[in-house]
């Protein structure tokens, strides 16, 4: 089955930025929505963007949108998190997701197929 693979994760001073990369070695991610997420310890995760396969229609969370950007490079086949203005409440294991059917919506419930996370940690 898909196997997602999320990279990029690090620490980072808040203000700044740190880019995501979601791959899938062996499929072809063009073919599927993409969502990430985030869980934050003592909280529950969080939808935080996506991206759709058809019209590549993007959504963001209340809490990241204006700061946070999802895009996809369909020859590197590769989904991407670009994260600027990164605040402390940042902080979490990222995932990205991606569904068996459907698709195209922030819900966890949604998506089937996970990553094991990167974790991004903003502090000074």
């Amino acid at each position: 089955q898909l196997q997602l693979v999320e990279s990029g994760g690090g620490l980072v001073q808040p203000g700044g930025s740190l880019r995501l990369s979601c791959a899938a070695p062996g499929f072809t991610l063009e073919y599927y929505p993409i969502a990430w997420f985030r869980e934050a310890p003592g909280k529950e995760r969080e939808g935080i963007s996506c991206i759709t396969n058809s019209d590549l229609s993007t959504y963001y969370a209340d809490s990241v949108k204006g700061r946070f950007t999802i895009s996809r490079d369909n020859a590197k086949n590769t989904v991407y998190l670009q994260m600027n203005s990164l605040k402390p409440e940042d902080t979490a294991v990222y995932y990205c997701a991606a569904p068996y059917f459907g698709g195209g919506s922030t819900e966890m419930d949604e998506y089937d197929y996970w990553g094991q996370g990167t974790q991004v940690t903003v502090s000074s």
